[in-house]
């Protein structure tokens, strides 16, 4: 599967946002999608995984309540919204794809990348 994210760009703190991750080339209902991000200098993070099927989600605790993960199948897309953003929020988002029984944080589990979407969060 092939996995293309946008929707970044530059904002004020306290703003939404919304990221699409949009999957082709595989049967993408089958797959957990998680989306990561990746600050300049810093490891690349876990923010949140939506299953297969969207019924389980999953979050890091600093976008919990702030940051929503959901899927439309039939679109063959994945949408991070994010509101009330922070400039610590600035960063490279990632999609990213697996077919585990079991939603995963880490990196290593996930099997297939999209190439990013930078987000930039003002102050």
């Amino acid at each position: 599967v092939q996995l293309v994210e946008s929707g970044g760009q530059l904002v004020q703190a306290g703003a939404s946002l919304r990221l699409a991750c949009t999957g082709s080339g595989g049967f993408f209902s089958r797959y957990n999608i998680g989306w990561f991000r990746q600050a300049p200098g810093k490891e690349r993070e876990f923010v949140a995984a939506i299953n297969w099927n969207g019924r389980d989600t999953i979050y890091t605790d600093s976008v919990r309540g702030r940051f929503t993960v959901s899927r439309d199948n039939a679109k063959n897309e994945v949408a991070l919204q994010m509101n009330s953003l922070k400039p610590e929020d600035t960063a490279v988002y990632y999609c990213a794809a697996n077919t585990l029984m079991e939603l995963s944080f880490r990196t290593t589990l996930y099997d297939y990348w999209g190439q990013g979407t930078q987000v930039t969060v003002s102050s």
